[in-house]
């Protein structure tokens, strides 16, 4: 079938930059290439790859990847501001198809408190910002942050401008989640029916989740006429979030009945990318959560299982296959070799070289030994936490844990740093209370712990655990994971974990003020 601009689509992927803003979700250097190699294998259209002004890490990041991107447009966001802009089309310039975002407020409580700027002034920025970077690039994309709450006569008045100036593609986000879907959908209706040039450039939604309302806002949108998503693997981003990528593309592929429209995307990746970036980030993907919770496909009931056996479409309205998962799960255990292993890595979607294969292969066959069967999430969890370690300064080579009725609670720990192996013995409040004492003196630190949470990874006495420790330190919020058939050992391996991605993220530079919530 042939795809025309009137029912394509467009999926813009903001997981690099407003995924990252998202506090503990900070990606390396090397996890943000990983990333947008996934992007773009998935079919994404546009990658907004960060904010270049930010960093010198972000421009760094956002230059590479528009040097290696084989097929998606890559996209760097800028505030109104020339130098800005000039910094975003030098970090895009080597992309195929290199793309400007460039934004600024125009609702009146953006205006008067965020910017202190009038309405002239405001629209002499919108037209100079997009002319200069039209200028610098063919595909400028321009943003009026907070539209939801803007005036109607002054949205349009700034559409319009902004069309006139340059811009390719008019992006009308609902910056604080607030919209509802019937008022998104008269909002992109009203500024197609008022705006006199709106034919000449695209529409874009960017919706956040407040309310719980991103997915049904953006389809509203596109309903409405809106040609472009804006959205996140995971629905990862500000504060609650933003339009779930995953979500909007099955919602257009299952209902085709009311939303006859294509997207490039390959559902039978999405399953990967939700678990690669749940990887990076640290950020576990809720067990229900729509397409890719662990949930999504399973069946516990009796009379669903009874459904189920009968024909499949009594519970199931899109096949597990099309996102990626597997309908069934291939048991492992002790006796298992490296072929069967090797066959299930593959079948989970990952490609290990030698060496790392033959570190997951042994921590494997560790754990094989400690549980009687070994299940998908189990392995997904194993390899996922040795990825995650790889690249650490700090790595746990030893502990030793005493505690009980009547013992204080004492942990021996040894730790290899930057190669330096130091050995320590502490006490403390608890077992978990000990172990990050002896991690703080070992590697001495001052941290706030905002989150320590365990989770088991399947069911019975003998599962993995899973841990997740939140530090901050000065505004700085770091997430990091571990997992083993211990608690404890999993509880050392998250903190040593967010304290290398805390030391990664002391590096980065930030600009003064940076304003860049969409």
């Amino acid at each position: 079938m042939t795809t025309t601009s009137t029912d394509k689509v467009r999926i813009f992927d903001t997981t690099l930059r407003d995924g990252e803003q998202s506090p503990g979700a900070a990606m390396t250097f090397e996890e943000k290439l990983e990333v947008a190699d996934c992007l773009d294998a998935l079919g994404v259209d546009i990658i907004e790859a960060g904010f270049p002004i930010s960093s010198q890490g972000d421009f760094d990041a956002v230059s590479e990847i528009a040097r290696r991107i084989k097929n998606a447009s890559v996209c760097g966001l800028s505030r109104a501001g020339f130098k800005d802009i000039d910094r975003a089309a030098e970090a895009v310039k080597h992309a195929k198809r290199p793309r400007i975002h460039t934004f600024i407020s125009t609702s009146p409580v953006h205006m008067k408190h965020k910017l202190n700027m009038g309405a002239n002034a405001v629209l002499d920025a919108v037209g100079a910002s997009v002319a200069h970077a039209r200028n610098l690039v063919e595909d400028v994309q321009w943003s009026a942050e907070d539209a939801t709450r803007t005036e109607r006569d002054f949205l349009c008045r700034c559409v319009e401008l902004a069309i006139r100036s340059g811009a390719t593609t008019i992006n009308i986000p609902d910056t604080v989640g607030y919209a509802t879907p019937q008022e998104f959908f008269e909002l992109i209706q009203m500024l197609f029916n008022r705006v006199p040039n709106i034919d000449k450039a695209a529409i874009a939604t960017h919706c956040h989740n407040d309310l719980g309302l991103a997915v049904a806002n953006s389809l509203a949108g596109v309903l409405a006429g809106a040609r472009q998503v804006e959205c996140t693997i995971n629905g990862i981003g500000e504060r609650a979030g933003n339009a779930a990528l995953e979500e909007i593309v099955m919602a257009l592929k299952v209902r085709k009945d009311l939303m006859p429209f294509e997207t490039g995307i390959n559902s039978t990746l999405l399953s990967k990318a939700s678990k690669l970036v749940s990887n990076v980030t640290g950020f576990p993907v809720q067990y229900n959560k729509a397409i890719v919770g662990k949930n999504a496909f399973s069946h516990e009931s009796g009379i669903h299982q009874d459904g189920m056996l009968k024909n499949v479409e009594t519970y199931e309205i899109m096949r597990p296959e099309t996102v990626g998962v597997k309908e069934t799960q291939l048991v492992l255990g002790k006796l298992s070799g490296r072929h069967a292993f090797k066959d299930k890595l593959s079948q989970l979607g990952y490609e290990l070289a030698d060496a790392a294969f033959e570190d997951a292969f042994r921590r494997f066959k560790a754990l094989a030994d400690k549980k009687k069967s070994v299940f998908d999430d189990d392995i997904v969890a194993l390899v996922d936490d040795e990825i995650g370690r790889a690249q650490d300064l700090i790595h746990v080579k030893a502990l030793k844990v005493m505690t009980g009725v009547g013992i204080p609670p004492s942990a021996e720990m040894t730790l290899i740093i930057e190669g330096e192996e130091k050995h320590i013995e502490v006490t403390g409040d608890g077992a978990v209370d000990a172990i990050f004492n002896a991690i703080r003196e070992l590697y001495p630190h001052t941290v706030n712990l905002q989150l320590y949470q365990v989770m088991a990874v399947t069911e019975g006495t003998d599962a993995q655990a899973h841990v997740s420790v939140r530090l901050e330190e000065d505004g700085r919020t770091v997430t990091g994971r571990g997992a083993d058939t211990d608690t404890l050992v999993a509880s050392a391996y998250a903190y040593v974990n967010a304290l290398n991605k805390l030391l990664v993220k002391r590096k980065k530079l930030a600009p003064e003020a940076l304003n860049v919530a969409k």
